[in-house]
């Protein structure tokens, strides 16, 4: 009997030696990431709001010292962006635009990522609740997430195969529905990176020579790249938006019409005005106006009531130089593209439209929610 009993002891001692503890999970993801020089992911990100989800294709690189890459490509309008933080600066470029947005923020650092691996790690070790339970195929840690600009986002999970290599995350809002989720096809994590990986001018496109037509494109360039750098300096400060904006040739879209004929390359119109699906309880549009630019037309949407704002709409046309728009904020994940977000606007582009929202009245949220129910339809506000 003795001889039996201390075989059953060691047969529990050798089962027990073979069971992972949660607590090591968390501690070998750990090592892992804070072990890494440099890496590359790649993968899917899925964003769902209360009508839609938008699908994304994800490329993110890191290297160590504070250099990050993401690359961000709209699955359904083909709409790439790129956020990029080298040594000096941070910037969301649109490549098809030629356009920047350089951002003064400690982004990535300030809020919750779920395509960063240094994020849920950071996430995993502001949380002392953070929880590891067991799955079919390896582990799920969960944990509380910090999202500024989104309260409605509450924690999330991060799925680990059983080499405890990560899969795909999933961010919860309160009611437990899931908003983001990032699928992980590939994570690399000796990519081998350089600091020359993370510059501004490989996104720069070179401009194109017309040689029997040098004269004027000379001065239509030199007319139109000082209205460009005058507006979107205004614009983001949330001054005056009146001034006219450079433009050039946008695809086809419903709700713009391009002029035939001579200059129609460097002229767009908004046809179809577009109104926010959301807008705040006690707020009425008071005022719909169209003015006329050099480059086209340009409108603007008043909405007066509880929360006062001003929603202004304009053609996107790529610039022949890189434009660099100076913002005071951070960068926004909205729906369908990334956002700039400052004190008191929010800018983006999306579907040849740039939509610039102006308030001191609206949150983060609120802002946020209006520019998630703008599409490319024409449908009608309440007018009082």
């Amino acid at each position: 009997m003795k001889k039996l009993a201390v075989l059953l002891c060691l047969g529990l001692f050798l089962c027990g030696c073979g069971k992972t503890k949660p607590e090591d999970v968390i501690k070998d993801f750990k090592t892992s990431v804070n072990n890494v020089k440099s890496y590359k992911v790649t993968g899917n990100m899925e964003i769902s709001n209360d009508e839609e989800t938008f699908t994304y294709s994800l490329e993110s690189y890191y290297l160590k010292d504070n250099y990050y890459k993401v690359i961000l490509v709209n699955q359904t309008n083909n709409h790439e962006q790129i956020i990029l933080k080298n040594q000096n600066d941070i910037y969301v470029i649109t490549p098809a635009l030629n356009k920047s947005f350089k951002f003064q923020s400690e982004w990535p650092g300030n809020s919750s990522q779920a395509y960063l691996l240094g994020s849920l790690l950071s996430d995993i070790e502001n949380d002392e609740e953070a929880s590891v339970s067991e799955s079919d195929n390896g582990y799920v840690i969960k944990s509380k997430v910090n999202y500024p600009n989104n309260e409605e986002l509450k924690y999330e999970k991060i799925y680990l195969n059983d080499k405890k290599e990560i899969e795909k995350v999933e961010v919860f809002n309160e009611n437990d529905i899931v908003k983001i989720k990032v699928t992980f096809d590939n994570v690399d994590l000796k990519a081998g990176l350089k600091t020359s990986d993370f510059k501004l001018d490989d996104y720069v496109k070179e401009e194109k020579e017309e040689p029997k037509k040098e004269e004027n494109k000379t001065n239509t360039n030199s007319t139109n790249s000082t209205n460009t750098n005058d507006t979107n300096t205004k614009c983001t400060d949330g001054q005056n938006c009146e001034t006219d904006k450079k433009e050039d040739d946008p695809s086809d879209d419903g709700a713009l019409q391009k002029p035939n004929g001579s200059g129609a390359k460097n002229t767009a119109n908004i046809e179809n005005i577009i109104y926010p699906l959301y807008i705040p309880s006690n707020t009425y549009l008071t005022s719909s106006e169209k003015v006329e630019t050099t480059s086209g037309n340009r409108v603007i949407l008043t909405f007066s009531g509880d929360k006062n704002f001003v929603l202004i709409e304009e053609p996107t046309i790529a610039s022949d130089a890189m434009e660099i728009v100076p913002v005071y904020g951070e960068p926004l994940l909205l729906s369908e593209t990334i956002g700039a977000l400052s004190a008191n606007s929010l800018s983006w582009d999306v579907n040849d439209i740039s939509y610039y929202l102006a308030s001191t009245e609206l949150s983060v949220s609120e802002m946020q929610l209006i520019a998630n129910s703008l599409g490319n339809a024409s449908l009608v506000a309440g007018i009082k």
